[in-house]
């Protein structure tokens, strides 16, 4: 939704100008990587990062053991609940103490679900409902908040949680709009001084195949990044229609996903994974965007379905960002990467020269063999409780605020028809918070679809 403010976003972004053998994954298991093609001088990769300087993630089946950790879950949806499974499959000595959400009914159905599964009592007195649910959760004596609420609100469940020094796991997007991507950034560096653990909701960084492709890569096996193509196309999400009884808030919460204000549209929410794999292993930020878009088929809510993005990298490559979520179309959800040497595509975990041959290759079978977990929605649960039992603070909001931005710009050009940049939006006032924000009548009329561009006059 777009906040009426004195300047208009379209004014204000204008005026702001192996061949041979196949490689298996080595994560401290014992597993093997093999080399790939000739020796000599010419065969010699030059890495993109020199070891040591970039992160990868210890993946064990299971957190080490270490001192008991009391979970509160802030948003008890669909994501809320599978991360909440996933916080216990994590670990042992790990258990849920306290739940919010904006509805009694979540709240009760995810503490029904804990209870026959897990054999986990959340009494009457934590289990919290309404928007200030996730100050109760925080206050509660939890040592760590899950934040699965809808996108909109996470940057202030997050900036709480920072303020009472809890550990945080953001499940993504973590923002939706250029002021909460400053919250986030600014509340990422009070929680880095306050050594806190901070990790988000993009599970690619825990996915062992994506790990190892991205360690190939930083070795320099396709040599210098030269530009991508990123996908996310699907049939179209669940919705839900307005029951009778519904206030407008409770309506909009609960069919959020279809709601620019709450979710950022579908190239925020969902397809930020995908942009977010080639900012992670180009290192690289856009400079700019130039996008379309437009809605041929939601049914409820006030956003898009489908984007297309040209985004122009700060090094000056380029990065084609598509996706749609419209039944009956191809589908695609994948990341294609191109080099000087090779190019690497996450639909096939597979590395290839520039003749085509393949030189390196994910092998699953052998991860499969080698470990008993490899969801990565609960690896990422492990490494977040690894860091915290260890003392090992880690920190990536600031990273995954890059992807999000970068997904925020290519929304606000196709909304537009405009040029975005870095720079501007960064620095944009644009606010999606409704002037009216309340649990009951708000003012629907500003919720409406985006239209580019400037419209024809009548001759």
């Amino acid at each position: 939704m777009k906040k009426e403010n004195a300047i208009s976003r379209r004014t204000f972004l204008k005026s702001s100008a192996m061949a041979g053998a196949l490689g298996a994954i080595g994560t401290g298991s014992g597993m093997v990587l093999t080399s790939c093609g000739g020796g000599g001088a010419e065969s010699a990769q030059k890495p993109l990062k020199e070891p040591g300087s970039y992160y990868i993630p210890e993946l064990p089946d299971m957190a080490n053991d270490g001192r008991e950790l009391k979970a509160g879950v802030i948003g008890c949806g669909g994501r809320g609940s599978g991360a909440a499974f996933n916080f216990l499959a994590a670990a042992n000595g790990v258990t849920i103490t306290a739940l919010g959400d904006t509805f009694q009914e979540r709240v009760d159905e995810l503490a029904k679900k804990l209870k026959d599964e897990k054999q986990i009592d959340i009494p009457a007195d934590k289990r919290f409902v309404g928007l200030d649910a996730y100050k109760q959760v925080i206050d509660s004596g939890v040592d760590v908040v899950i934040i699965a609420t809808p996108p909109f609100f996470r940057p202030t469940h997050f900036q709480y949680a920072t303020e009472k020094g809890k550990h945080s796991f953001l499940e993504k997007p973590i923002c939706v709009d250029p002021v909460g991507y400053r919250l986030i950034m600014a509340t990422a560096k009070q929680a880095a001084a306050k050594n806190l653990c901070v990790v988000t909701g993009t599970q690619r960084h825990h996915q062992r195949s994506y790990v190892e492709s991205y360690k190939k890569i930083m070795e320099g096996a396709i040599g210098e990044i030269t530009g991508g193509a990123v996908y996310w196309n699907q049939n179209m999400l669940w919705y839900r229609e307005r029951q009778q009884g519904w206030n407008d808030c409770e309506y909009m919460i609960k069919d959020w996903v279809n709601w620019k204000w709450l979710s950022g549209d579908h190239i925020v929410e969902q397809h930020v994974h995908n942009i977010d794999v080639f900012t992670w292993f180009s290192g690289l930020r856009p400079a700019k965007a130039v996008a379309f878009g437009s809605r041929q088929r939601r049914i409820t809510g006030d956003q898009y379905d489908n984007f297309s993005v040209d985004f122009t990298m700060e090094n000056g490559i380029h990065l084609h960002s598509m996706c749609r979520q419209i039944d009956g179309c191809a589908n695609n959800v994948s990341e294609f990467i191109q080099g000087t040497k090779g190019s690497w595509d996450s639909s096939t975990m597979e590395i290839k020269d520039l003749a085509g041959n393949v030189v390196w290759k994910y092998d699953s079978e052998a991860e499969q063999a080698n470990y008993k977990q490899t969801d990565p929605y609960t690896l990422e649960h492990v490494n977040w409780i690894n860091c915290i039992r260890a003392g090992q603070p880690i920190e990536q909001a600031s990273e995954t605020a890059v992807s999000n931005m970068a997904a925020i710009m290519g929304r606000e050009s196709a909304y537009t028809g405009a040029e975005t940049t870095w720079e501007a939006m960064t620095a944009s006032p644009l606010d999606y918070t409704p002037k009216d924000l309340n649990l009951g009548k708000m003012d629907m009329s500003g919720f409406t679809v985006a239209v580019p561009g400037t419209a024809q006059e009548k001759k």
